[in-house]
């Protein structure tokens, strides 16, 4: 594995630690912020498996432009599209006022990062 692809698995694996722990508190539960950390794992895997197949990308939050990217190598991933597009809003619009995040979302947030978070670690060679 690249040395680069390593240090973008390491910091997606931190986002997606971050997550865990926001939504484990039994008190003061922030779903807003832990839609931010979901979205930014699946970006920074996605940008992991880029860099380790060589495909070069713009600077973007865009996780659904990331995916595209990633279809010709990984074929299959062309089913979590939908998934992704829905998550790319929280890289930003969810940090400022006039957007909030549920407690379900933030959930269905994570549950979408954990599985994809799965895909890229296998295909990186990672233990899921």
């Amino acid at each position: 594995m690249k040395p680069l692809t390593r240090d973008w698995a390491k910091k997606a694996e931190n986002d997606f630690k971050a997550a865990l722990q926001l939504l484990r508190r039994r008190k003061d539960v922030v779903p807003d912020a832990a839609c931010f950390f979901c979205q930014q794992s699946v970006e920074k895997y996605l940008k992991a498996r880029l860099i380790e197949a060589g495909i070069p990308f713009r600077r973007t939050h865009d996780l659904l432009q990331l995916l595209n990217l990633c279809v010709p190598v990984e074929p299959l991933w062309s089913a979590y599209a939908k998934v992704v597009d829905s998550m790319s809003d929280y890289a930003v619009d969810f940090r400022y006022p006039g957007h909030t995040a549920t407690l379900a979302e933030a959930k269905r947030a994570l549950k979408h990062c954990r599985s994809l978070r799965t895909e890229v670690r296998r295909s990186l060679g990672l233990r899921p």
